[in-house]
């Protein structure tokens, strides 16, 4: 039974830390396709392109600028947790 709750407990740390460290990307890409959704809808503007490469775009910045802190949220996860449950310490 013990090990049912610290799988699961484990298991829902992990989950949150995947939707903590996504949040920063799907925010932006939201925000990127709104407004390029926005600004196609008023041009009346229908290119494939226009939605694709803006949203890339600030999707690869937001990833490099926040990847120190993907990275950190990670590790502190792993020795946290992951690590002692696997050493057993």
């Amino acid at each position: 039974m013990q090990d049912q709750v610290i799988f699961f407990d484990t298991l829902r740390q992990g989950l949150w830390v995947a939707v903590i460290i996504s949040f920063p990307i799907l925010v932006v890409a939201l925000l990127a396709g709104v407004t390029v959704g926005l600004f196609q809808a008023l041009t009346s503007i229908q290119e494939m392109t226009l939605t694709f490469v803006p949203k890339l775009a600030a999707i690869a910045l937001i990833f490099w600028l926040t990847m120190g802190f993907m990275t950190q949220t990670l590790v502190s996860f792993f020795q946290t947790q992951l690590i002692p449950l696997i050493t057993g310490g």
